[in-house]
């Protein structure tokens, strides 16, 4: 054989191949999609049923934010900070965040605001927790107060700890951050937290 002919082994794969393997990779990844969905679904149903959010449906109807699967999301930027965050949230030590206003604005999504629900998502991506936004806060980076940090329960808890933690993490982003860099820092309540673990 050829030095320079491909053995078969090496052989690019045909338009074909290539169909079929985005036929299977589509199809893996709609399955995940669906799981996702009804794995979101059902925890949705559980957690407005334990947290009563039903309740006031008899008096007054359901409110559309209530009858709509709430956004899910995780803390962080890889699962095991997502996971460690989620454990902050579910042991009662975290009860606040902070994202970037800039990261609503390229993204095109509202700005949270106080009654809003959203579903908390561990580093596997399944649903463990609902929470409330309770207080919504649009400041610069540099007035965030040691209350505030405090309440985000990482670290040792102080304003110093907890400018160094953001910063680090949206300059890994990619995102440059000053003292007055507009930040969303926002208080929440959970609401009900899935009793796996």
């Amino acid at each position: 054989m050829d030095q320079d002919q491909p053995t078969p082994a090496e052989a690019r794969p045909t338009a074909r191949d290539l169909r079929d393997l985005d036929d299977r990779i589509g199809r893996t990844m709609d399955q995940q999609s669906a799981e996702g969905d009804d794995q979101l679904q059902r925890f949705w149903a559980m957690a407005s049923r334990r947290a009563r959010l039903g309740d006031i449906e008899v008096v007054m109807g359901t409110p559309w934010s209530e009858a709509m699967v709430p956004p899910a999301w995780s803390f962080g930027d890889s699962p095991e900070q997502a996971d460690h965050l989620l454990a902050l949230v579910l042991a009662g030590d975290k009860t606040a965040t902070t994202s970037l206003r800039q990261e609503y604005e390229e993204e095109g999504e509202p700005l949270p605001k106080p009654g809003d629900l959203a579903i908390l998502l561990d580093g596997a991506s399944r649903p463990r927790a609902l929470i409330r936004e309770v207080e919504v806060v649009v400041t610069p980076f540099g007035q965030i107060t040691d209350r505030q940090a405090a309440a985000e329960g990482e670290g040792d808890r102080t304003l110093d700890s907890w400018r160094q933690a953001h910063r680090d993490f949206w300059e890994r982003g990619g995102r440059t951050v000053d003292e007055a860099s507009p930040v969303v820092w926002e208080r929440f309540k959970v609401l009900y937290q899935s009793p796996q673990g």
